[in-house]
C-alpha cells in the first residue's frame, strides 16, 4: 500500500490532544429505553495538511444511562473544533470518545457527513460500544 510522503505523523495525530471546552451533563430522569438524537448542521474544522476549512453535519445519537449531555456545553465543545487542524475521521472518533467519557451512555453513534471538496464527499461513523 502506498503512503503519501506529504502527510506526516504530526498531520495524522493533529487535533487529538487539543484542549476543548468540557462536555457537561445533567441527570437523566428516566431509566433507559429512550434515545436522543442531536444534529449539528454547522460543524467546521480545518484540514491539518492544507489548512482548508472542512464543513459538515455531525449527528450524535445516544441512549442515556444516568446522564444527558447539556446542549449549551455541547455547542461550546463543538465550536472548539473551528480552529483545530484535524482530519474528518479523527474528528468523528474524538467526538465519540469525549462524549462517551463525559456522558457514559449505554450506546452512542457519531455520524459525520462532510461537504464535498474537490469532488469527494466523506461520511464517517463511529460507534460505542466499539466493535472488535
Amino acid at each position: 500500500m502506498a503512503k503519501s510522503s506529504l502527510y506526516t505523523k504530526a498531520h495524522a495525530s493533529s487535533g487529538l490532544k487539543t484542549k476543548l471546552p468540557p462536555l457537561e451533563c445533567f441527570p437523566s430522569q428516566y431509566a433507559n429505553g429512550y434515545e436522543v438524537t442531536i444534529e449539528i448542521p454547522e460543524f467546521t474544522s480545518v484540514c491539518p495538511r492544507t489548512a482548508l476549512p472542512d464543513f459538515g453535519v455531525v449527528t450524535i445519537r445516544y441512549s442515556p444511562r444516568k446522564w444527558c449531555v447539556e446542549l449549551k456545553a455541547l455547542k461550546y465543545y463543538i465550536n472548539g473544533y473551528r480552529n483545530i487542524g484535524i482530519f474528518q475521521e479523527n474528528a468523528v472518533n474524538r467526538i465519540l470518545n469525549d462524549f462517551v467519557a463525559a456522558v457514559k451512555p449505554a450506546s452512542a453513534v457519531v455520524h459525520g457527513e462532510f461537504n464535498a471538496r474537490g469532488g469527494l464527499k466523506t461520511i464517517v461513523e463511529a460507534r460505542y460500544p466499539r466493535r472488535r
